[in-house]
């Protein structure tokens, strides 16, 4: 009889079993995200809405940082939280904001700053994705765009408000974002929100929400700029730093010692040799980013680019397709170094390389997000010999020399590495090219200014 009964006793149904989830990334990935305590999201009492938003956004286990973040932010306390690019500091704020926004309460909640647009949006669509069955309306807000679209979205519920300082500061001086219950303020990329171009933004800001509030900073770098601001302002912080060091563990960093004009040609080299999944290469210039993108298309190969003097809305179109894969390769200046997150990059190389290292650090954090692998290659002048030893030692890094032949384990995925380098297409770049040009209403930039050979000098 016993074993009867037994037979009709059915199992509880695992909720998550009807979720939408993606495959599993099987990706091979570094200590930097699996160093962890062995802790799962549900330890976390996190509502069932916001597990079902992070389960289905493919998030598995939480990373060091998400570990580290999540329940100290749930317990209220001020956070000064220094972790790597790439290593999901963005879910660690996200998570706990979202869990603390009462639905029912019709006023903004929690407010998050970031210092460029392109991260505002990215920002404000991870929290859309992981709070998409909450009911929690979130609303991105950045220069570059009509003020009167925003006043009318402010008419209107909003409990989570991203966007850049300035932009933000302008609404609520004109009493249209109102924070008073605004008890949740982040910072992400605080060192460079605190920069002196912000500081006073960001501090006439905090004066506008209320006594009793959470303010949590979140970086990669934190410069004695931060530690004054931490002192005024934070209470009784809880710092958090997981900065055993600078580097990303899963990035592999080479430099070629070129020639000014021969900059093209070894451009032209690696595109043949390596197998890109996508990549980002930086220049020093918007003028030089124009030019090399042209040069690119001029060699056959598909690439957009994007800088700070574009208009908005084409400078988020670029973005947004880049990230959906409808092209392979991005020039850009250094507007796209912070936080900006693209797994599909796996190269990035740094046409002109960086004045510091601090950028340095950022640009190269654009691969091996999320502890997989990715390279990064810089192209290094004479001029360039002193400043790649003073990053190497600030960063206590090695960039070594690069070799004839590149191991694909370094940065390319086991699933793909049959796959052959990209290969040359006259016509498709010239496509590419020209509806990024049609696109673009703006002044356009004196092509005829001179800014030495690399960039002009033809592939042989």
């Amino acid at each position: 009889m016993e074993s009867h009964s037994n037979s009709h006793t059915q199992e509880p149904k695992d909720w998550t079993s009807d979720l939408k989830q993606p495959p599993k990334d099987t990706r091979p990935k570094t200590d930097d995200v699996l160093n962890t305590k062995g802790n799962e999201f549900a330890d976390y009492f996190l509502k069932r809405e916001l597990l079902m938003g992070i389960y289905e956004a493919g998030f598995e286990h939480p990373s060091p940082i998400q570990e580290e973040s999540i329940p100290v932010a749930l317990a209220g306390k001020d956070i000064l939280a220094r972790a790597k690019n790439g290593t999901g500091k963005t879910a660690a704020f996200i998570i706990p904001a979202l869990e603390k926004v009462v639905p029912s309460k019709k006023k903004i909640q929690a407010l998050i700053l970031v210092p460029t647009r392109e991260l505002a949006l990215q920002t404000s669509q991870v929290c859309k994705t992981l709070g998409k069955y909450l009911g929690v309306q979130i609303m991105v807000t950045t220069g570059g765009t009509t003020l009167k679209d925003d006043i009318l979205r402010l008419q209107d519920t909003v409990h989570i408000l991203v966007g850049t300082p300035g932009r933000i500061l302008d609404l609520a001086g004109k009493g249209v974002a109102v924070l008073k219950d605004c008890t949740t303020f982040i910072m992400d990329e605080a060192d460079k929100l605190l920069s002196p171009e912000f500081q006073p933004v960001i501090e006439q800001l905090l004066g506008h929400l209320p006594d009793e509030r959470q303010i949590m900073l979140f970086s990669a770098t934190f410069p004695v700029i931060v530690k004054n601001f931490k002192d005024k302002w934070l209470k009784k912080p809880h710092e958090i730093n997981l900065m055993d060091e600078l580097t990303l563990k899963g990035v592999t960093q080479y430099y070629a010692f070129v020639e000014e004009r021969q900059k093209v040609h070894c451009l032209n080299t690696l595109f043949s040799k390596l197998q890109i999944n996508q990549s980002i290469i930086f220049c020093n210039s918007t003028n030089r980013v124009e030019l090399l993108a042209k040069k690119i298309t001029e060699l056959g190969y598909s690439c957009y680019y994007i800088h700070a003097k574009m208009l908005q809305p084409h400078r988020n179109r670029v973005f947004h397709d880049f990230r959906n894969g409808a092209c392979r390769n991005l020039v850009c200046s250094d507007l796209l170094t912070r936080g900006i997150d693209i797994q599909a990059v796996n190269v990035v190389i740094n046409f002109d390389f960086p004045k510091n290292a601090e950028t340095y650090l950022h640009r190269i954090g654009r691969s091996g997000r999320f502890g997989h692998l990715g390279l990064a290659i810089n192209l290094i002048t004479y001029e360039d010999r002193f400043n790649l030893y003073k990053i190497e030692q600030e960063l206590g890094t090695e960039i070594s020399s690069i070799p004839p032949i590149i191991d694909k384990r370094l940065y390319v995925a086991p699933t793909m590495m049959d796959e052959a380098p990209q290969k040359p297409n006259q016509q498709q770049a010239q496509q590419t090219h020209q509806q990024q040009r049609y696109g673009q209403q703006r002044r356009r930039p004196d092509h005829q200014r001179r800014m030495g050979g690399g960039v002009r000098a033809a592939a042989s």
